[in-house]
């Protein structure tokens, strides 16, 4: 079955990580081994021959999707009734990847065009067809429990302030839970706006780059960081194909030269704490 999809380049954008999920899969010592990405690229009418994700990149976005698949899970473990968000969640398998979360606890949330294919081509989870930054679409989810909400990829495509708008609905919205996502110093916006293997978005980024993991706690008192993720440091890299195992393993001496790699970030959060 082939699905053709008529995406504008905002939400062609997913293609880049989907296709990076499928290579990784196809690794001998894959690091998220996504298996149903490689279906999802047989199945989409999509020239994916446009995109030219580099090793590194593919390395990247593998891990940081597995370093959000464990937060998730731990989250879920110690909260039998939280519910889960992926916003911006374009044809990622996450809920696959999640055997302890069921499939009327998760919410998987996207562009209206991306719901439809997402809708077609992966199974389960409740699919919201809504721009984030729009109000009202978290009508739909239940209030009263606490959530983890993952989105990978999608702060690079939010201004700062249309991030700290959408943060501050989703911790109105929900009484606990944890925030986790991929996140850019300015240096890696710089580079991602330049680098060959993400040419395909570069003209869509437009969050300047944080530097600072602490900088979303001034934007509400209510978040708290747990853990900034500097992929470079995780145990994973042992995985790698030796070249970039050695270029991350001397990135990790450094916390600077860690940063201009790929970032997650995770926070908790409280709705008891005071609010700026």
């Amino acid at each position: 079955m082939t699905v053709s999809t008529t995406f504008t380049p905002l939400e062609e954008s997913l293609f880049l990580t989907l296709y990076a999920r499928a290579l990784d899969a196809r690794r001998d010592r894959p690091i998220l081994g996504d298996a149903q990405a490689g279906r999802i690229v047989n199945e989409v009418g999509y020239d994916f021959g446009r995109l030219h994700p580099d090793t590194n990149l593919i390395l990247n976005v593998a891990l940081r999707a597995r370093k959000l698949d464990q937060v998730a899970a731990a989250f879920r473990a110690r909260n039998p009734d939280a519910i889960g968000l992926d916003l911006g969640a374009g044809l990622d398998t996450r809920l696959a990847r999640l055997p302890s979360f069921p499939a009327a606890d998760w919410y998987d949330v996207d562009l209206p065009e991306v719901a439809e294919a997402r809708r077609r081509l992966v199974p389960g989870g409740n699919v919201i067809a809504a721009d984030v930054r729009d109000p009202g679409w978290l009508d739909a989810i239940p209030a009263g429990r606490p959530a983890v909400i993952a989105a990978d990829g999608l702060m690079g495509f939010l201004t700062r302030d249309e991030l700290i708008t959408l943060w501050k609905r989703l911790l109105d919205r929900f009484p606990s839970g944890e925030i986790i996502f991929n996140s850019y110093t300015r240096f890696a916006v710089r580079v991602a706006r330049h680098a060959r293997g993400t040419s395909s978005v570069a003209g869509l980024i437009r969050f300047p780059g944080m530097d600072d993991p602490r900088e979303p706690e001034q934007w509400d008192q209510r978040l708290h960081l747990v853990r900034e993720i500097l992929l470079s440091r995780e145990p994973e890299v042992a995985e790698f194909p030796r070249g970039w195992r050695w270029y991350h393993r001397l990135a990790a001496h450094s916390t600077a030269w860690s940063r201009t790699g790929t970032i997650v970030l995770h926070y908790r959060f409280d709705r008891r704490s005071e609010t700026t």
